[in-house]
């Protein structure tokens, strides 16, 4: 917790932050025209202060969400970064940014919290209320998730004012990690109370916060246990999975690619997610992953430099890819979805140009092949402006998108039911953790579901390890492998361990000679081995930013046990 966070909890207390309107459901109140004491007036309002969570205040935590996520995991060649070797320290920017980010989001809901209630006029209706309310707490909620499996533990800040009041932001104590659950969990509880079975189009509803109070007692369930799983939690996990399964009407995108073009942000399938504004105005309301991970030239604002980083020989290698081939077989359709390999062409990017073509791009464009590893990545990227404005109605900007960042997904629910399920079980064949993994698996290989069941791809017994692979290549360089491992660790240790130190981090040379001569020159190794990295234990807990223990020293001190009962919404 540092300077900026106290300005941005001082700031959600008194006058929201000014920004510019959005897509429809995300329109915000216009820069100087009100106070807290003018605003909150009518229910447009109220919506209108919630808003900006879907975005802004998330926005520094963008570069870390990635290289955390996917960096970490070894689903992402990313150069000479620390996070490829497990050396960040506590001055590594990209934690800086991502501290920062996650207590403002955190202070920002806080202040929406307390202004709906304490500000709210008479023409606010009280369904209004909750709604909103219930939005703030899911996103409060998924706040304290990404830190408590970042940092492990951290101090509980619930109530801005009485913090402030007390004049102790700064010298409060981390919570243990069960304590944190436990908290959030209590959040959730709150938000599926106030939130309705249906909102508007793109923001969370009570669907929402099941999705994600599955997750959470999954990950929870094999915490300080040793081996196994708490059954309790693995039930819990099952059951609220289920009801977004069951209840929520809710279906996947038919086809894997379509989930993470511009038209499809709000679509069925996505339970909760950021949405983003493709302009600058004001900065933060923006995606800027594309910049970070296109190739050189990839749009026309010169703001791409991702190129020379890429999807990891390891993830191929899950896929069953290997890009000493010039064959793509891709039969997994969510392969060529998640990265970009000689032989791709996408029709949906630089479509006024007749579609992307990997190969021709590398070798007759750029006369090198960029990445290391002989993959680009996919998911994120928009394309050109015109893509842009042909996916929603307007251009993107210098370092700005408006594609969605999808947190929680219907697969990924599915795919949470299959586990929670089979549990501590060697294997299970459960007809209904079967039929949703399964569907998960038919839309891989894009074949209907009753004709996918008659293929040699379908699953007909789950195990831990079938699930933990699927849910790699389902969610690959999504932002959340990384947690994968961190809850693993949680009760398996060593497997965490062992399996990231025996993954293939290293990079080729010699792939423009042979894309343009269809030979391997046996005189050559292609592959450079990297050394395994020294992940231990300790790693599973990132470190503290200098800028946050300069402003708490406890946070260099043992957690303490807090009183969870002693917070209330």
């Amino acid at each position: 917790m540092n300077n900026r966070t106290l300005k941005y909890l001082a700031l959600s207390l008194g006058v929201l932050v000014g920004l510019s309107s959005c897509e429809d459901f995300l329109d915000r109140p216009t820069e100087d025209n009100y106070n807290v004491d003018n605003f909150y007036q009518t229910d447009e309002q109220c919506f209108q202060a919630v808003n900006p969570i879907y975005n802004s205040p998330w926005y520094d935590f963008q570069r870390g969400f990635f290289k955390v996520g996917e960096v970490l995991a070894g689903n992402y060649y990313w150069g000479g970064s620390p996070y490829m070797t497990y050396t960040m320290n506590s001055s590594d920017e990209d934690l800086v940014n991502m501290s920062a980010s996650l207590w403002s989001v955190n202070a920002y809901c806080n202040g929406i919290l307390e202004n709906i209630d304490l500000k709210s006029g008479p023409e606010v209706s009280e369904t209004t209320k909750q709604t909103v309310k219930g939005e703030a707490l899911v996103w409060k909620a998924m706040t304290y998730f990404y830190l408590v499996r970042v940092f492990g533990e951290v101090p509980i800040v619930h109530n801005n004012s009485a913090e402030i009041a007390a004049g102790n932001y700064n010298e409060k104590y981390k919570a243990t990690i069960p304590n944190i659950y436990d908290y959030i969990l209590m959040t959730l509880d709150k938000a599926i109370e106030w939130l309705p079975e249906k909102n508007a189009t793109g923001r969370i509803d009570r669907y929402s916060a099941y999705a994600l109070m599955s997750k959470v007692y999954l990950t929870k369930s094999g915490y300080g246990m040793d081996g196994s799983r708490n059954q309790d939690d693995l039930d819990k996990a099952a059951a609220y999975a289920l009801k977004v399964i069951d209840e929520s009407g809710r279906e996947l995108v038919p086809v894997f690619s379509d989930i993470f073009r511009l038209q499809n942000n709000f679509s069925s399938e996505s339970l909760l997610a950021w949405h983003w504004r493709g302009d600058r105005d004001p900065w933060t309301q923006q995606n800027t992953l594309q910049s970070d991970l296109a190739l050189t030239g990839f749009t026309e604002f010169g703001d791409s430099w991702g190129g020379y980083a890429g999807p990891s020989v390891d993830l191929q290698e899950a896929f069953g890819e290997d890009a000493l081939s010039l064959d793509r077989v891709n039969r997994d359709t969510r392969r060529k979805a998640t990265m970009m390999m000689y032989g791709d062409k996408y029709e949906y990017f630089w479509a006024d140009k007749g579609g992307f073509d990997w190969a021709d791009y590398n070798l007759n464009v750029l006369e090198e092949v960029q990445s290391g590893t002989g993959a680009n990545q996919v998911k994120h990227l928009v394309g050109n402006n015109n893509d842009h404005v042909l996916g929603l109605g307007y251009g993107m900007a210098n370092m700005a998108t408006g594609l969605s960042t999808h947190l929680i997904r219907l697969s990924d629910v599915y795919l949470i039911y299959a586990e929670a399920v089979l549990g501590n079980q060697g294997s299970s064949s459960d007809a209904k953790a079967l039929e949703v993994f399964n569907r998960v698996r038919a839309r891989a290989f894009g074949k209907p579901y009753d004709e996918f069941l008659n293929t040699s791809d379908v699953a007909t017994s789950l195990t831990f390890d079938l699930i933990w692979k699927e849910r790699r290549l389902e969610l690959a360089t999504e932002g959340d492998r990384w947690y994968d491992y961190v809850r693993l660790h949680y009760f398996n240790p060593n497997k965490a361990i062992n399996e990231l130190r025996d993954q293939a981090r290293g990079t080729y040379n010699g792939l423009k000679a042979f894309y343009e001569t269809g030979t391997l020159d046996p005189s050559t190794t292609y592959y450079n081995e990297v050394p395994k990295p020294n992940i231990n234990d300790s790693h599973f807990k990132l470190p503290f930013p200098d800028t946050d223990l300069t402003m708490n020293k406890h946070l260099l001190e043992e957690a303490v046990e807090v009183d969870i009962s002693q917070f209330s919404y």
